[in-house]
């Protein structure tokens, strides 16, 4: 697929973004100090409470204005403050360069809108892109500087000609993750290794997992796609060659199966506490981030 010559991301797009962030269902982190606080007492400029002294304690910390009305020491409490990462990942297998509208095109698009939010509510952002090992990176992001230099990173990809490997990948991408955060997984998730193997990398409760499965329509309806009628298939990823008589009966077994690998997923997803939705190029891409993501808790 050719390089994007149009923005990602329109300007009235952009406005809505700017009034949404990043969530977490199970990690209660914040930003910069004074902003997005988690419940645990530390150190930052935020107060929070008293507790009395005990021996060992830092002195730095006694309140000495209540040592004189009170003549007893107190401590200060403040909150404490941790990054909220933000870790997109994306798929750039040849099998994403597929479908009207196209999967990689939709996906980056989602990338860019996730990453966009991130930057402009000063998140540490990072984003991965994949086939049978982690092939690009720009991580350590924050602030909208780094804005244009996101977007022309994702303006840039083209599809990788190495098959997927996404237990590779997902391994890979723990291995590089020291600290808590929300991860966000965009692909199509046809692989042919073991998904739930695969999976199992992120299974940690310093991650908020999200798999966001992204489809072409004609994956979902190969008949309305035209496939019909005797065909040499071609696997677009690893070149493997399939002689198929597509018929009525084949297009309704091929869509229950793919109905039941949908909710496998889903139900291997449920199983480790990350959040599945799958969507289809038609969808509006507006539409699916701000309702679809916002109804899963990922933005808002």
């Amino acid at each position: 697929m050719p390089l994007l010559t149009t923005p990602l991301l329109s300007a009235d797009f952009m406005a809505k973004l700017d009034r949404l962030d990043v969530m977490s269902r199970k990690i209660l982190t914040g930003k910069l100090q004074g902003e997005r606080r988690s419940k645990k007492r530390g150190q930052s400029v935020e107060f929070a409470d008293y507790r009395n002294y005990v021996v060992g304690d830092d002195l730095r910390r006694i309140d000495w204005n209540l040592f004189a009305r009170l003549d007893r020491f107190f401590l200060r409490l403040f909150m404490e403050e941790e990054d909220l990462s933000l870790t997109v990942v994306l798929d750039v297998t040849r099998s994403m360069d597929y479908g009207d509208p196209n999967k990689l095109d939709y996906a980056r698009r989602v990338a860019a809108a996730l990453g966009y939010v991130g930057l402009v509510n000063h998140n540490r952002v990072h984003l991965f892109t994949f086939a049978d090992a982690l092939v690009g990176r720009q991580t350590n992001l924050r602030g909208r500087r780094p804005i244009p230099q996101l977007m022309t990173f994702l303006s840039e990809i083209t599809p990788e000609t190495r098959p997927g490997n996404l237990a590779a990948s997902l391994r890979s991408l723990a291995l590089t993750q020291t600290g808590k955060g929300v991860v966000i997984v965009v692909s199509d998730m046809l692989d042919k290794g073991d998904v739930s193997a695969a999976l199992r990398y992120l299974t940690s409760d310093r991650f908020d997992v999200y798999i966001l499965q992204v489809l072409a329509p004609q994956e979902i309806d190969p008949a309305a796609g035209g496939v019909v009628g005797d065909l040499r298939l071609r696997d677009t990823e690893d070149s493997d060659i399939t002689e198929v008589s597509v018929s009525p009966a084949l297009l309704k077994r091929y869509k229950a199966n793919l109905q039941a690998y949908c909710a496998a997923l889903r139900e291997q997803c449920a199983r480790r506490d990350m959040t599945y939705l799958m969507t289809d190029t038609t969808v509006p891409f507006d539409t699916l981030v701000l309702r679809y993501l916002r109804e899963r808790g990922l933005v808002g």
